[in-house]
């Protein structure tokens, strides 16, 4: 049993935290939602701030309908706008078996240590323990090391010479499974400001933004700090729980270094904001910070799972895309503007033809 949603989002959390506390859990159907096909985008917009942009305004519970460009409008000097500055891996490859000729595809997740990758592998049953793969006319090499309790597999790399600028000549930018149409351009997969090879999927939150308007951001006054955490596949991977407090929630790496930390504690103590850019920069901003809402500069992993009945710690604001339903960062969402407020947003933006998921438009919650 849940209470409806009540106006203001701390309302809200202290009915779902009453709830939990009498031994209510919350069911997974609770966040789902009917999107038309023809509504999930298959490649991004010809000018990346020229999406479309809903927002919601919390305190006043009212919606404007704009373009990704009109955000700074919304932005006030003092504000800190925090963005994850990871880079997309070119972590797709397509090999041979060494023995059998057998293809084989790999997808980098995560590094364990030196050569040693954590990789999924498709089809699975070709990828025993020993079995040796080659990518690229030979210039790598992988053999299996062992079998992960998930089913990926744990690799050890061979190759001669600098392994990130042979996996840009034999890998491809992996694309999320609902897109089936190939980009002319990889870098739409990318932010601009992306930096730090590591992830497997986009901060797509991101992808809205041009150098130019975040020149512009700059000059109204409004600070831009860079985090990391790279995004894992685990963020594509479906609850498949009914009570989603059963959820056993993947884990990423993240790092905030000192300045960001200073900067963003600097504007919380002179009344600004914090604008986190995507749930990925949420993730990581409520995992480093204490009870008193003071942001530490940390780095480490992350399996936070955020959803409602979470009292946020030090994000203020959130730009965020429409995301799938029934997934932990629906859950997010929920968590921050009410699960209800959330879901009649998403069905005002389906009636109105919003575009969904990574190449789509965007939500400003303030």
């Amino acid at each position: 049993m849940i209470v409806p949603f009540a106006n203001g989002r701390y309302g809200y959390n202290n009915i779902l935290y009453l709830n939990y506390n009498l031994g209510f859990g919350m069911d997974l159907s609770n966040f789902d939602y009917y999107l038309p096909k023809h509504l999930i985008a298959q490649h991004p917009a010809r000018e990346r701030d020229q999406s479309r942009l809903m927002v919601y305004n919390r305190t006043t519970d009212s919606v404007e309908h704009r373009r990704f460009e009109n955000v700074i409008d919304y932005l006030n000097p003092g504000d800190c706008m925090v963005i994850n500055d990871t880079r997309v891996m070119p972590a797709r490859l397509i090999g041979i078996r060494e023995d059998t000729g057998g293809v084989m595809e790999f997808l980098l997740l995560n590094r364990v240590e030196g050569d040693r990758w954590i990789v999924m592998v498709k089809p699975g049953k070709r990828a025993k323990v020993g079995t040796t793969f080659i990518f690229g006319d030979g210039k790598l090499k992988a053999k299996v090391i062992s079998v992960t309790d998930n089913g990926c597999r744990e690799v050890q790399f061979q190759y001669n010479g600098i392994f990130q600028q042979l996996l840009e000549e034999v890998g491809k930018v992996p694309l999320p499974p609902y897109i089936t149409q190939q980009l002319s351009d990889d870098e739409r997969y990318q932010t601009v400001y992306s930096k730090k090879y590591g992830s497997a999927a986009a901060p797509t939150a991101g992808l809205h933004f041009t150098h130019n308007l975040l020149r512009r951001i700059e000059e109204k006054g409004v600070k831009i700090v860079n985090i990391t955490l790279h995004v894992g596949l685990g963020t594509f991977r479906p609850v498949k729980v009914q009570r989603i407090e059963e959820h056993t929630m993947h884990s990423e790496y993240f790092a905030i270094d000192e300045y960001a930390a200073r900067i963003i504690n600097q504007t919380r103590q002179s009344g600004g904001r914090i604008i986190a850019v995507g749930t990925t920069t949420v993730r990581a901003l409520e995992s480093s910070t204490d009870e008193r809402g003071r942001v530490k500069d940390t780095s480490g992993w992350t399996d936070i799972f955020i959803y409602p009945g979470y009292t946020f710690k030090v994000v203020d604001c959130l730009i965020t895309n429409f995301h799938l339903p029934k997934s932990t960062l629906l859950m997010l969402v929920g968590a921050f503007a009410g699960r209800e407020k959330v879901l009649e947003l998403y069905r005002q933006a389906i009636a109105l033809e919003y575009r969904f998921f990574s190449f789509g438009d965007a939500m400003l919650i303030i």
